[in-house]
């Protein structure tokens, strides 16, 4: 079959998946639309670039700060296809207690990196340890969720002087990664076709994003039919169908995804002695339910575990409140 024959079965598919469910795309609240929108030209506004040999790595820096330099840094790692913007609310919350800095993995968001660099978990884990040493920070509070939380946990094992504490949300886990819904979106990326197939019909209109049926970022990631809003799609989507060379990134991404990255860290993990924490959306359809007590018994200072029933894999962006809360416990709990 032709690839643009593919590309209107798969589209049409998608489109024809939201008719019964535009109304309820419709229910968007116009507050939370309007608060990230603010919100949006803010992140455009401050954003800043970090030059490292990986490329210019995007960024935002809210927060806390002593004149002599920065205090206490929390760095926030997203998920997959979003950006740094994922965390807003919970920056928002934590910026007087925190210099939070959010950076843009590479292949996504903002962040420029050219056709050679790889984009595996491992790479990203090792471009943080650049982006840190270039900013002049020595240690950090790691909150993490989805791909950014395999990240996360590389980053962990090995840079382990790096991490004060680690709170993890819906992510990969050894015994799971990639999580088995990942691969027919993998099998489209291989093809070079992701993008076309599902992020430029989300942008073109966004109640598709929305859709509260399979073919939806929304119905896959957030329980409020509000989330994404029209500002979080484009803020996360935008750049990465920008041009035939971001396409390729967000596919080479994807693919870099398909062998485990965290395969053989087991042991490694078994011997951290970083403060941690677990909060988990219950209702997430990507990541098993059981991964937060096998995190438990992998995680030698794991300090408690929090589920969300109807929290599904981008939870955090809906409920920013329940990640700042679950923070100040667990550096509350670090610092005693």
């Amino acid at each position: 079959m032709r690839r643009r024959d593919l590309m209107a079965m798969s589209v049409g598919a998608l489109m024809a998946s939201t008719l019964g469910v535009r109304a309820l795309g419709q229910t968007l609240s116009s507050t939370r639309g309007a608060e990230d929108e603010a919100l949006s030209r803010r992140y455009d506004r401050e954003r800043r670039f970090v030059a490292t040999r990986f490329g210019r790595i995007a960024y935002v820096e809210w927060g806390r700060g002593f004149e002599w330099g920065r205090g206490p840094v929390a760095l926030f790692l997203h998920g997959f296809p979003l950006s740094s913007f994922q965390w807003r609310g919970v920056i928002e919350q934590l910026s007087r207690e925190r210099c939070c800095i959010a950076p843009d993995a590479m292949g996504l968001g903002h962040t420029e990196v050219d056709s050679t660099q790889s984009l595996a978990p491992d790479a990203q884990a090792d471009m943080l340890l650049a982006f840190l040493e270039r900013l002049a920070i020595d240690r950090v509070d790691l909150i993490a969720n989805d791909s950014g939380g395999a990240i996360a946990q590389l980053f962990l094992s090995r840079y382990p002087e790096r991490v004060r504490t680690l709170l993890l949300t819906n992510c990969d886990v050894e015994i799971q990664s990639p999580p088995a819904a990942l691969l027919p979106v993998i099998k489209w990326a291989h093809a070079g076709l992701y993008p076309e197939l599902y992020l430029e019909p989300w942008l073109e209109d966004k109640s598709v994003a929305r859709s509260r049926t399979a073919a939806g970022l929304g119905g896959m990631c957030y329980t409020d039919p509000a989330h994404p809003t029209d500002a979080a799609i484009e803020q996360y989507l935008r750049p990465l169908v920008a041009s035939a060379e971001r396409k390729a990134l967000v596919n080479r991404y994807l693919i870099a995804l398909e062998t485990n990255p965290l395969e053989g860290l087991e042991p490694v993990l078994r011997v951290s002695k970083v403060p941690t924490r677990i909060v988990w959306g219950m209702a997430d359809t990507i990541f098993s339910k059981d991964n937060p007590d096998y995190l438990a018994q992998l995680l030698p200072r794991v300090t408690g575990i929090r589920r969300i029933p109807e929290g599904k894999l981008f939870f955090p962006e809906e409920y920013p409140g329940v990640i700042a809360e679950e923070a100040r416990v667990l550096w509350a709990e670090s610092s005693s």
